[in-house]
């Protein structure tokens, strides 16, 4: 008897998209170990298919669509991975990526990462694109079998917003990637503070900038921001509260040169207002290093009592974070350690089989 087929849409996959990619490789990195009973083929956008996707446990489809062009990826999105799915005879659809065919003829599985755009539509990059992406996320789940997200929170906003029926929700809580090193817990005397992640606003750059210069210059560390592509928006607001001295703006960096600033910090800031998840937590966390983070309830279910909790709104708060981990290193063993012990409670081999339950309801294995 034949494997059913399930198709993977990797349209958006271009190496740019931050966690959605993280989560997308390591699933399908697993799953290629995993007996699953199921054969793959991906559908991977122009720019993902001149990409290393030695990851994915299948056949990979190298389509003319183009994952940064937001217009043809929309159309692709839409009608292209539907089409391509009756064409190769697909007995699925998984779409990674939060958006999604409007229409299929076989079950499909989206994994809607978070609501951003319908809970906080102030905060998103383009407003142009807000209304259009709300459109495709309604027809994307409206047409899905099952919807998969990242957190407790963003499955309660995807029944608020949405109104999709519960009992076809499934929350799998992500994982980090565990270190070919052992992690470093007693950290080293250099003032470093490490942050990363595009320069969308809903991330909370600018508070964190302003903050830096709330901390006494005698105590003040050196913060490297690290993410985003082109020209940075944060430059501006560098020179204007002086902090040159102590702001450094990296842009995108690769894996290993990030592994590296994470090895030399003293801890993560993650001053974001708004996430579906909060991956980059976790992933220092697995590296041993302490985390300040936002006060929020999805971060909450990452980090649980491991991080230093600040209000992401108040300046102040956030600099009395970055003012104990520089004035009182005694306190970053602890830390570290309680942050491994939470990271070791996630593991993409949990993530994978959860998904794989998943893609046997919608099948009706």
């Amino acid at each position: 008897m034949p494997r059913p087929l399930v198709l993977v849409d990797l349209l958006s996959y271009t190496g740019t998209k931050g966690g959605m990619e993280t989560y997308t490789r390591e699933l399908y990195r697993q799953l290629g170990r995993m007996d699953t009973g199921l054969d793959f083929v991906a559908l991977a956008s122009k720019e993902g298919a001149r990409m290393d996707l030695s990851w994915f446990p299948g056949e990979v489809i190298r389509s003319r669509i183009s994952g940064e062009n937001r217009f043809v990826w929309a159309f692709g999105e839409l009608i292209g991975s539907s089409w391509h799915a009756r064409r190769r005879g697909a007995d699925l659809v998984h779409c990674p990526a939060t958006l999604g065919p409007m229409w299929t003829s076989m079950p499909t599985v989206i994994t809607l990462h978070d609501m951003l755009y319908w809970s906080h539509p102030e905060l998103m990059t383009t407003p142009m694109y807000t209304r259009p992406v709300m459109w495709m996320e309604r027809r994307g789940a409206a047409n899905a079998t099952r919807v998969i997200t990242d957190s407790q929170v963003s499955a309660d906003e995807i029944v608020k917003y949405l109104d999709y029926p519960r009992e076809r929700l499934h929350v799998v809580l992500l994982a980090a990637e565990r270190p070919d090193q052992v992690p470093v817990v007693d950290r080293g005397a250099e003032n470093l503070l490490l942050a990363s992640g595009q320069r969308r606003p809903h991330k909370n750059w600018e508070r964190l900038v302003r903050s830096m210069a709330l901390v006494e210059e005698e105590v003040r560390p050196h913060l490297v921001i690290t993410g985003g592509r082109g020209e940075d928006p944060l430059t501006a607001v560098v020179a204007e509260t002086g902090m040159g001295e102590w702001v450094e703006l990296r842009g995108w960096v690769e894996d290993d040169e990030l592994r590296g600033l994470r090895s030399r910090a003293r801890a993560m800031v993650f001053p974001t207002l708004a996430e579906g998840f909060g991956l980059p937590v976790l992933e220092a966390m697995a590296e041993g290093l302490p985390v300040l983070a936002s006060d929020l309830p999805v971060l909450r279910e990452v980090g649980g009592d491991a991080a230093l909790w600040f209000d992401p709104l108040d300046l102040e708060s956030i600099a009395g974070a970055i003012r104990t981990v520089a004035t009182r290193p005694e306190v970053l063993p602890a830390m570290a350690s309680a942050g491994l012990e939470q990271a070791a409670q996630f593991s993409w081999e949990r993530v994978a089989e959860e998904t794989l339950g998943v893609f046997d309801l919608a099948l009706g294995r």
